[in-house]
């Protein structure tokens, strides 16, 4: 495992529950040349003291060099874990997809907000519909699969598709890559309704234009 050794005083933020962890903060990094080098891979940050702060996905391609899974030292990050905040944000998310009428898009899984830094989910159409997913970062790339594996055992939809935002994407080191992770692709366009505006909606890009 890797160990990231922050700068004196820059631990701080870490501290304060600040998530993410800039190349600025990086004293050191140490470990494998292999693993140092694979987008995602855990890490374990300490203060220039040596004293445990956080485990984190580590990143040497991107700006946030690391993306903290958890400040406890006991918890450690593995398939269990994952499948335990994708249900935990499923289950917070759950009052408003019940609440949502047809057309409506619904934000079921949010990044940091969730403790999945950079996967943000959304649902179309409930169980019959799409869950639509963007791994904007290396640690929620790495656990794509049980990632997906707990979304449709604990939604029920079968249809999950995987969405890139190119920019963000290159930013990270990651490659841009789109397509059906389980089940059908969604269609070139639905129709979705925002404040009572009827738009039309490319599941597969984000784009979307009014009617007029």
């Amino acid at each position: 495992m890797l160990i990231i050794t922050i700068k004196q005083g820059k631990e701080k933020s870490l501290l304060a529950g600040d998530p993410w962890i800039y190349a600025s903060a990086i004293e050191r990094v140490e470990g494998r040349p292999n693993e140092k080098m694979k987008p995602g891979s855990t890490a374990i940050v300490q203060s220039s003291s040596r004293a445990f702060l956080a485990r984190a996905a580590y990143n040497s391609k991107s700006q946030i060099r690391a993306r903290v899974w958890t400040f406890d030292e006991g918890q450690p990050i593995d398939h269990a874990l994952i499948k335990r905040r994708v249900k935990a944000a499923l289950e917070k998310s759950a009052p408003a997809a019940a609440k949502a009428k047809a057309g409506d898009v619904v934000r079921r899984v949010n990044a940091e907000a969730d403790g999945l830094p950079g996967l943000l989910v959304d649902s179309f159409g409930g169980k019959d519909g799409w869950l639509v997913c963007e791994f904007q970062a290396a640690g929620v790339d790495a656990w794509k699969v049980p990632i997906v594996q707990a979304l449709i055992a604990e939604t029920g939809c079968r249809n999950v598709y995987e969405r890139s935002d190119e920019l963000v994407r290159k930013g990270e080191g990651l490659p841009v890559v789109a397509g059906a992770l389980a089940g059908d692709e969604p269609p070139d366009d639905v129709t979705v309704m925002e404040s009572g505006v009827k738009f039309s909606l490319d599941l597969k890009t984000g784009h979307k234009s009014r009617f007029r």
